[in-house]
């Protein structure tokens, strides 16, 4: 992915006819894949307090999903994708509030930086791309449905658009809202991402923590509700 688009998504909970339903839509599947995730942060997950989510993902590198603008509501949430090793140590010293620690690669920062694994499972997942009739693929993106099962026994789908221009989002949320009615997802459905189930499973201590920090501050993108969240 470019570096720098704007990657606006909506998590939903599949159904046993998604994926015949993605066909009878004129989905096409791209692939099927299985890849471990594993996330990083420090002991106080000050990265994810502040809607930032670090991930090294097997076979892709690294990648930090930072917040976009203000703006999106509802069951949809926008994020910029940073990709690219300067990037992602540059925009970790900002957050963390660190001295720049040169361009040693995010896998030589972690240290100086107090950040330590804290989640790993698989993934699971079916890619299906489509594009709504009449649409210029040059013009438009096309719409990604990812269907995903954890290792441990989480299933969920997202339906996403990256886009280059601010501009762009209000389309793309358009588009999105219009796929996820033709699958058959409730309007206000906001399923959780895997990440904040694992930590709600296997460490409640942190999952608390972060719920607590949101009660007394602003609140990432889908942490409304202890079973609607985003990460």
């Amino acid at each position: 992915m470019a570096q720098g688009m704007i990657e606006v998504e909506r998590k939903f909970v599949p159904g046993p006819g998604t994926e015949e339903r993605l066909q009878e839509l004129g989905g096409s599947l791209e692939h099927q894949i299985t890849f471990r995730d594993i996330y990083y942060d420090t002991p106080e997950l000050t990265l994810m307090q502040s809607d930032h989510w670090l991930r090294q993902r097997e076979g892709s590198g690294w990648e930090l999903k930072c917040p976009g603008a203000v703006g999106v509501s509802g069951a949809h949430t926008k994020y910029v994708e940073l990709t690219s090793d300067p990037a992602i140590v540059a925009r970790l010293c900002q957050v963390l509030e660190a001295e720049e620690l040169g361009s040693g690669g995010v896998a030589a920062v972690l240290s100086p930086l107090g950040l330590q694994e804290v989640a790993s499972f698989v993934t699971k997942r079916s890619s299906w791309k489509l594009m709504f009739s009449g649409a210029d693929e040059d013009e438009e993106p096309l719409l990604k449905v990812d269907l995903d099962t954890a290792d441990f026994g989480y299933t969920v789908g997202e339906v996403e658009a990256l886009v280059r221009e601010e501009a762009e989002v209000p389309s793309a949320l358009e588009k999105i809202q219009s796929l996820s009615k033709m699958l058959g997802v409730p309007a206000h459905e906001k399923a959780p991402a895997k990440l904040i189930v694992y930590l709600q499973r296997f460490r409640p201590q942190d999952y608390q923590r972060l719920l607590q920090a949101h009660t007394t501050g602003e609140k990432p993108q889908g942490t409304e509700h202890p079973d609607n969240h985003l990460g």
